[in-house]
């Protein structure tokens, strides 16, 4: 055995205490290793042998065994098992790695003699077998996982391990049985009064997961008291999203949602069973968090709408001017002063916002107003004498739309 090999087997339980006592200082959920001694004997134990098994396989490059790999996934069982949330486990395998790497350094820095030929040996061993060993550490702990945890938190896992680009997603999609696609939509329900987390409604939600494959979490709850639902919607091979098109910057043209994503929108907003905004923006799985800024704060713009057969996901064409006012606070101010206008006339936020929906067109927006035309048309004036502004006009369809739009978000 070359000098390298020799110093790190000789500083394998002193290298190995060091990384015990790293995870009790900088890991909170280690902090219980001062206190129970067994649990600190059993880790101090998984990582001498982990580096005994390295000094003895990576001078003849030799594979892990499958024992080998099988006593690793041992290892991300037991923690699983423990509790451990996927932020401390992968706090773990990064604090890992970095005390191998620093190790190796030391060692090589110890012994002067040391030739280029065995730190090379070390390092080309080094990254495939890591890489193996860290995979098989990840599968048993998905393993406990599913023992430990109903399928819905399973699923909120997942989630989070894809917003967070966490290798770990690739284990728990297989546990969950769900397929990752290259791209999802991901789709913000804002709740301004979030329902009650019953049995009912969980049920609920994990049939829509189980029957679209679409992996959601409960976003954080908002100072304000609102809640958000935040569901990843698979975009299959040949749907078209912004950034499939050529010459595009990704979630500033998504204006056409594949057509199989309204329906599945509408599926969970029954299921909440309250009025929401949806924002939606789409995205290749390494930029899912990127989206899902996008995607929180187009729903913050949306307006809010019950759970109907219209309800649709907002993109940023839907509401990028509303975003843009709401960063100006003196813009917003001032509409808010024109929507406090339309409060003097009968029903005239709800009739604007159906005009512009169904593109200024009189007769369809009075038959979804359930009035005659001449109503629509009285209306349509008294916004006019109101304002000052012709709803008609392009002053009008610029200013009133978004008056209407911020008035209905709940902003």
């Amino acid at each position: 055995m070359g000098s390298l090999f020799a110093e790190l087997a000789r500083q394998a339980s002193t290298n190995a205490c060091r990384e015990v006592e790293t995870y009790t200082r900088e890991i909170p959920e280690f902090e219980f290793l001062d206190k129970d001694p067994r649990a600190r004997d059993q880790t101090l134990g998984h990582s001498v042998w982990l580096r005994r098994r390295t000094v003895e396989l990576s001078p003849d490059n030799s594979e892990l065994s499958r024992d080998d790999l099988d006593y690793i996934a041992s290892m991300g069982e037991l923690r699983a098992g423990a509790g451990m949330s996927l932020g401390a486990r992968q706090r773990v395998l990064r604090v890992h790695t970095a005390l191998m790497l620093r190790e190796i350094n030391e060692a090589t820095e110890a012994q002067r003699s040391t030739g280029v030929d065995e730190l090379m040996r070390m390092m080309i061993w080094f990254a495939p077998q890591g890489e193996r060993g860290i995979s098989a550490y990840r599968q048993g702990f998905v393993r406990a996982l599913r023992r430990r945890i109903p399928y819905i938190e399973q699923v909120a896992l997942l989630t989070r391990s894809l917003l967070n680009a966490d290798p770990i997603s690739t284990e728990i999609a297989e546990a969950v049985d769900i397929e990752l696609p290259d791209h999802y939509a991901v789709t913000v329900f804002r709740l301004p009064d979030p329902p009650a987390l019953d049995r009912f409604l969980e049920n609920e939600i994990g049939a829509l997961v189980k029957s679209h494959r679409a992996p959601v979490v409960w976003g954080p709850e908002v100072s304000d008291g609102s809640g958000e639902l935040i569901a990843l919607l698979p975009l299959f091979p040949g749907a078209e999203t912004e950034s499939a098109l050529p010459h595009v910057t990704p979630g500033l043209l998504p204006d056409r949602t594949p057509d199989h994503l309204p329906p599945l929108v509408q599926d969970f907003a029954h299921a909440l069973g309250r009025p929401c905004a949806v924002g939606l923006s789409s995205a290749p799985l390494p930029e899912l968090a990127d989206a899902l800024n996008r995607a929180r704060r187009i729903s913050r713009a949306a307006p809010l709408q019950r759970a109907s057969a219209r309800l649709r996901p907002h993109t940023v064409a839907d509401v990028f001017v509303e975003l843009a006012v709401a960063d100006v606070p003196f813009v917003d101010d001032w509409l808010r002063a024109v929507a406090r206008r339309l409060d003097n006339g009968p029903d005239l936020v709800a009739t604007l916002d159906a005009y512009y929906r169904h593109d200024m067109h009189r007769g369809a927006t009075a038959a979804a107003l359930n009035v005659h035309t001449r109503t629509l048309d009285y209306r349509l004036r008294r916004v006019r004498e109101l304002t000052g502004i012709d709803p008609g006009s392009t002053r009008g369809v610029r200013t009133l739309s978004a008056v209407v739009t911020r008035r209905m978000s709940g902003a």
